[in-house]
């Protein structure tokens, strides 16, 4: 069964589209109108070996928040709706990425238990036009939306945007991990015998 979702979000504020393949070959067509977010998702697509169409129009210019939170969701929902019944995937990932002088490491439980713990603090307030604060916007909202409980961890750095990378890779190969099938487990990973 093929683990593929397509989910599309309009508001006053924003238009959003995302089609996912969980078990792809990293190929990425990513289109935000958010430049550093491209970046971001497409180093997001590569790492998880995820196949993403990744579009947005929005309000990108009064700033940045809208867009980067809506990408959040929808992206959050897409996942949700391509994991299906969650059967045999081994629930939990943890990565570490390091990024020359940044290293991350984010942990997460597919646990349909939602928490985003965020310890990163950015030395600077900007990346280019992009405002840093919207990592943890974008990361909230996803694991949300993707019913994740998603630990984030600077455990040190220098530059902001190498630590931003590392977290966008270690969060991909985080999930990559976790949604991996493991024919060993019958079907969901819970004593409770759901994860929805």
């Amino acid at each position: 069964m093929k683990r593929t979702a397509k989910i599309e979000r309009m508001t006053n504020e924003t238009k959003v589209l995302v089609e996912i393949d969980l078990d792809g070959e990293g190929k990425a067509i990513i289109d935000t109108g958010v430049p550093f977010m491209d970046h971001m998702l497409d180093l997001f697509t590569k790492h998880g070996l995820f196949n993403a169409t990744i579009k947005a129009n929005g309000d990108t210019h009064i700033d940045d928040h809208h867009t980067t939170e809506d990408i959040g969701i929808v992206l959050g929902q897409a996942v949700k709706e391509a994991l299906g019944d969650k059967k045999s995937i081994k629930r939990y990932g943890n990565a570490f990425v390091p990024m020359d002088d940044a290293l991350a490491q984010v942990v997460i439980d597919i646990s349909n238990r939602p928490h985003l713990e965020f310890r990163a603090a950015f030395p600077k307030e900007k990346v280019g036009q992009f405002d840093t604060e919207l990592v943890n916007e974008f990361l909230w909202k996803f694991a949300l939306e993707a019913r994740m409980n998603v630990h984030v961890i600077i455990h040190y750095g220098m530059n902001t945007h190498h630590m931003i990378e590392a977290i966008f890779k270690a969060l991909a190969r985080a999930i990559d991990e976790a949604i991996t099938k493991d024919e060993r487990v019958k079907g969901v990973p819970s004593t409770k015998g759901l994860l929805t």
